[in-house]
């Protein structure tokens, strides 16, 4: 076994390597750019190394530059995770020439799978069934198109070197094919530095199924189960489960055979997975390979009762596979959930800042059985994080925060134990998308296990609702736990609390009064707080209506918050964000802003047809030019952030009167691409 080996990588994978590598014993390097110095990655290894600046392509995706770390610090493994350099052919060829060895597969193997189009020839050869479509060289896209309509519609244009859902776009008619082409290009050019794409034939209601393999330098290849990862939103994976329900176990041992089928077929080592797309009937058809170890592998992990991170280790030192294909057992149903920062009424766009306050559910740690399934049940919430409080979602990395595992008997149990994990979330900072992730888990039909990857948009409306107006008893709980936020922030000494620090408005010569004025979502409220013998009593000003509440307490450590509203106990999630006050509800969040008397309330967040940028980004296209007349949601130009594109429309019918931000150019979140004069103002002309 290795003594020590370098993690490529940060966030939660680099931690999970981390504590998996403690466990046995072996010394682990951190790498880290200037933005993660204070990481808790780099805090979870035994040594760490700066590799550079912020930019991916000036740190963890500088090969020459973790190599020669990995040299001085005397390791001799390099753990590439998952993402970045991960998945690089050239990258692994050049550790191994180095004299260390790649904790993955052999670069051969990589290079085979790292085409979409020479993976599936080679797939078809070794008789793993395939979607129908196009694979090949020609890449003109009149071929293409020509292709497309031979398939026929609706077809899928996909980035030949490309993962993670990144470069894809499905057409639903001949004309539209080739402004997504050009689309999936420039998205695939920027994320994998190819443009060369493959086309092939879209499923309806399809299910996204994945199968985890593992093989080793011995020629023993097995599988640990599927995985149904079909839930997804922008084509990337919002929800894992193992097992995948539904499926017979005739499906399930045919996806096995077919998977090991193909790490067999390109020589395979190590951890991988090996991805179907499968109709409602159970018919299956390859569609990739992920030459690395998945984001989702925990919820294997939970069902098997082994660490995966452990065999890479095993399996990268030389050592056999620790058990057979017969020796392994599943129990009870895992779900995993990504915990983004990012804002799924705004098209799930990434969400960068500070978190100024992260309050994650109690979490056991993961512990394994020497051979898979504990005599014990295993806990039943896991965490996976790589952030921590005060740490800063920038817009140079993926904005995951953490994963959350559930773990139960049977499906219905670990929804539930997910949903109440979910209902305890409170962070602020950065918007996310806990709440939305609480309504997946009691949509119908997630709750039926009814799964197709168009589950999200077809129930946009119950999983995506509008905002409902505030209530009185909104305001006055917004008041009453900002006035316990004051309080329990007080200065304290020796146990006791300093008289002038509170701020329960008392008055010698009698009762006194403060007054909030708040503000949220375009609507207003002023609230009089009084104080009362019993706790606080609050006279909501809101038309006639009058809320009396008592004893509200809130514990900073947890953002937990408790009060009685007239006879009625609430019990409510509340933290201070700034001059915010986020209620954290069941599936449901209440941002309510304290407006300085004098201050006139924020406008109204603005539309989806801004023209500001809605986060840092990059232009990579223009549509319009100066003098151009628009119409209203006519798309103006492209903005890339996150390796996302995002189409920025025009809030207003006008005239482009100024282009401020060229293509090429890079833009900070709330600045104008470009400025419109209105077409009102302009004569109609």
């Amino acid at each position: 076994m290795f003594k020590r080996i370098l993690i490529a990588n940060r966030g939660e994978i680099a931690c999970r390597v981390a504590a998996t590598a403690a466990r046995l014993g072996i010394e682990t390097v951190a790498v880290y750019s200037d933005a993660d110095a204070r990481a808790a990655h780099v805090a979870a290894c035994d040594h760490a190394l700066r590799l550079g600046p912020a930019p991916a392509r000036d740190s963890y995706l500088k090969g020459e530059a973790i190599i020669a770390a990995a040299l001085q610090s005397g390791a001799q493994a390099i753990h590439p995770g998952y993402g970045f350099l991960s998945e690089n052919d050239a990258f692994a060829s050049a550790v191994r020439e180095a004299g260390l060895v790649f904790i993955g597969p052999p670069p051969e193997a990589i290079r085979a799978m790292g085409s979409k189009s020479a993976a599936k020839a080679l797939m078809e050869r070794a008789g793993v069934p395939l979607v129908p479509g196009y694979h090949g060289e020609r890449q003109e896209a009149d071929y293409l198109r020509g292709q497309a309509d031979a398939i026929g519609y609706p077809v899928i244009i996909k980035a030949s070197a490309g993962g993670g859902g990144k470069g894809m776009r499905i057409v639903e008619q001949s004309a539209d094919f080739e402004s997504a082409l050009a689309s999936c290009r420039r998205e695939a050019l920027s994320a994998f530095g190819s443009d060369q794409v493959l086309v092939e034939r879209y499923l309806r209601r399809p299910r996204h199924i994945e199968v985890q393999v593992f093989a080793d330098r011995h020629g023993q290849a097995l599988h640990l189960f599927e995985r149904d990862c079909s839930v997804q939103r922008r084509h990337q994976k919002v929800v894992e489960e193992a097992p995948a329900p539904g499926l017979s176990d005739a499906q399930r041992t045919q996806m096995g055979e077919a998977a090991i089928a193909a790490a067999r077929a390109v020589g395979y080592e190590g951890a991988g997975t090996v991805e179907f797309i499968a109709e409602q009937d159970g018919r299956f058809f390859f569609m990739e390979m992920n030459t690395r170890l998945q984001v989702e592998h925990p919820v294997t992990e939970m069902i098997t009762g082994l660490d995966l991170v452990e065999w890479q280790l095993r399996v990268a030192a030389g050592e056999p596979l620790p058990l057979a294909q017969s020796q392994l057992m599943r129990r009870g149903h895992a779900i995993e959930v990504r915990l983004y920062a990012e804002n799924p009424e705004r098209g799930f766009l990434p969400s960068t800042g500070q978190l100024r306050a992260l309050h994650l559910p109690p979490a056991v740690g993961f512990s394994v059985a020497a051979h898979g399934i504990r005599d014990a049940e295993p806990a039943p919430i896991r965490i996976d994080s790589g952030v921590r409080a005060d740490d800063t979602i920038t817009p140079h990395y993926d904005p995951m925060i953490a994963k959350l595992i559930a773990w139960g008997p049977d499906r219905d149990q670990a929804r539930a134990r997910m949903a109440h994990a979910l209902s305890q979330v409170r962070i602020a900072g950065v918007s996310t998308n806990a709440q939305f992730l609480f309504r997946l888990m009691h949509a119908p039909a997630f709750a039926s296990a009814d799964l197709d990857t168009g589950l999200i948009e077809r129930n946009r409306a119950l999983l995506l609702p509008e905002p409902a107006p505030l209530a009185s008893d909104d305001w006055a709980l917004a008041a009453a736990a900002w006035l316990a936020h004051q309080a329990a922030c007080a200065p304290r000494r020796a146990g006791w609390t300093d008289p002038w620090s509170v701020t329960d408005a008392w008055r010698m010569d009698g009762q006194g009064a403060q007054w909030l004025k708040l503000a949220a979502e375009g609507e207003r409220g002023e609230v009089r707080i009084e104080p009362a013998r019993s706790g606080l009593g609050l006279s909501v000003f809101a038309g006639s209506d009058v809320v009396c509440v008592a004893e509200p307490r809130l514990d900073l450590a947890t953002g937990q918050f408790s009060a009685l509203v007239g006879s009625r106990a609430v019990r409510l999630g509340a933290v201070m964000d700034g001059d915010n006050i986020l209620l954290f509800e069941p599936g449901c969040l209440k941002r309510i802003a304290v407006v300085p008397f004098g201050q006139n309330p924020d406008d109204a967040q603005a539309d989806a047809g801004s023209l500001a940028a809605p986060m840092p980004g990059k232009v990579v296209a223009l549509m319009v030019a100066v003098g151009d007349q628009v119409e209203r949601g006519q798309p103006l130009a492209v903005l890339e952030a996150m390796k996302m594109e995002h189409v920025m429309t025009a809030p207003q019918a006008g005239r482009v009167t100024a282009i401020l931000y060229p293509a090429g150019s890079q833009v900070q979140e709330g600045h104008a691409l470009l400025a419109i004069e209105p077409l009102q103002a302009t004569g109609g002309k």
